[in-house]
């Protein structure tokens, strides 16, 4: 069982006033690890403390920590492997996949490293007489609180984009995730200097106490009710918020590619990682002339995956992370089928231990229904037929979120319209996860706000100053 342990003011083991709390494996319910709960008193310490630095680090030449994210980065890489674990562990992620999230974080380390350096500001034209230029500078304490579906790629991206940048961060991983957070914080602590990185643990009143604190940024990935919660407490602080947040991502089907070619996409969208992913395919609108077609092809490949625990290599679906969620998410498809949706595979609650939930292919969905309106978290693909394009973008369009969409089409003109038109961050075309690496995007409506990811995201950490300079009484210096 994993005993983690605070690091507040380069001190490990500090704070945990607030009694502690105990992750269970979701796979069999067995305590996994156990984790200090911080009191507000004690994260008030720990801003305290951060600032105490923040200057020194601020000052510190963009080529040395750069040079030390590099050496953070080369940290995790060498636990992988208890950092992957740890993951599986604690929110049930089949093994292999927690080891790609790990070394896609160790890869995000890096490129922060390399691209800051040469990330500056830029010099105007003015006087012949004077000096004009705009410089970034860090904006000194940061507050990164941390998702449990993907702890280590999302932490790395937030953590290393906000160190790099010369800022000092306080950590508050997911309480369904605090030993990856402890492991991590390990990792990166080893090459930084005392005091850069704090780590805090507990539940939703240590992160609100956080986000209530004097901070200069607070940087959340999660659900879009915390995010609004943080977003309000920073007005009252003046705190900059970073939010990405819950997303209900739409997969649009046109009627002119091959149906089960467009089900494979799907079933990789929706029941990766147990449709615990902030993209992942939640709703999906197939044109008429292939939707039975597809809807068979895509039940056939939700019954055709292994379940089981994270850890056993064989599985392909893992667990939720916990039988609460497992309880929203099938309170969707029970609600869902009240109101007329088929089922076409899944959507029982399955007898013994654990968070196990079947995937699920609900048919003859309504864009009315809370299965296809709201986030499920879950491995759920909600199908509802159209009878046209613009009538999938329009529903797809049509949403309280705006994380992101996927189109499979075989026409230019459609793929066009689609990432002119879908008002989300990212639009991929015929591939649900495809990306070039270095993309960010602004999420929209309920899906926040700010850069998330990419190069851009060094610029959200910093504050652009605008200096002028002259000789007194226009004489020389």
């Amino acid at each position: 069982m994993y005993q983690v342990a605070q690091l507040i003011g380069g001190v490990w083991g500090a704070g945990g006033e607030g009694g502690e709390l105990v992750v269970r494996d979701p796979a069999d319910g067995s305590p996994v690890s156990s984790a200090p709960v911080a009191t507000a008193d004690e994260v008030g310490k720990a801003v305290e403390a951060a600032r105490g630095v923040a200057a020194q680090w601020a000052a510190t030449a963009p080529a040395d920590r750069a040079a030390a994210l590099h050496r953070a980065a080369d940290a995790v890489a060498a636990a992988v492997d208890d950092l992957a674990r740890a993951t599986t562990a604690e929110m049930g992620k089949p093994l292999p996949d927690a080891r790609g999230g790990v070394e896609a974080g160790v890869g995000t380390l890096r490129q922060y490293a390399e691209l800051a350096p040469v990330r500056g500001g830029r010099t105007l034209h003015g006087a012949t007489d004077a000096l004009d230029f705009m410089t970034p500078q860090p904006r000194g304490v940061v507050a990164a609180i941390t998702p449990w579906n993907d702890p280590v790629a999302v932490s790395c991206g937030l953590l290393g984009a906000a160190l790099v940048t010369g800022n000092v961060v306080l950590h508050k991983p997911s309480e369904r995730a605090p030993a990856t957070g402890w492991l991590l914080a390990k990792a990166l602590d080893s090459a930084l200097p005392p005091g850069v990185l704090s780590l805090l643990t507990g539940g939703p009143e240590t992160g609100a106490a956080l986000a209530a604190q004097e901070v200069d940024v607070v940087a959340h990935v999660g659900a879009t009710a915390t995010g609004r919660a943080i977003a309000a407490a920073a007005a009252r602080t003046g705190a900059k918020v970073l939010l990405e947040n819950g997303g209900s991502d739409p997969l649009v089907v046109d009627g002119d590619v091959d149906p089960l070619w467009a089900a494979g996409q799907a079933a990789l969208g929706a029941f990766a990682n147990a449709g615990q992913i902030c993209v992942a395919v939640e709703r999906i609108y197939v044109h008429r002339d292939v939707a039975e077609d597809f809807t068979q092809a895509l039940a056939e490949r939700a019954e055709a995956l292994r379940v089981g625990p994270g850890g056993d290599p064989r599985t392909e679906l893992g667990p939720l992370v916990d039988r609460r969620h497992r309880d929203h998410v099938h309170g969707q498809v029970t609600a869902a089928v009240a109101q007329g949706a088929r089922l076409r595979t899944g959507g029982t609650l399955p007898d013994g231990p654990g968070a196990f939930y079947p995937a699920t292919v609900l048919a003859d969905c309504r864009h009315d229904m809370t299965v296809v309106r709201e986030e499920t978290f879950g491995p759920v693909a909600a199908i509802v037929t159209v009878d046209s394009f613009s009538e999938a973008l329009r529903c797809a369009a049509d949403s309280p979120y705006g994380l992101a969409a996927t189109v499979l089409t075989a026409s230019m003109s459609h793929a066009q319209r689609a990432w002119r038109e879908l008002p989300v961050g990212a639009v991929k075309v015929n591939a649900v996860f495809g990306g070039a690496p270095g993309g960010a995007a602004h999420p929209r409506r309920g899906s926040g706000h700010g850069y998330g990811y990419g190069p851009e995201l060094l610029d959200e950490f910093t504050a652009t100053k605008a200096v002028h300079l002259e000789a007194p009484g226009g004489g020389h210096w």
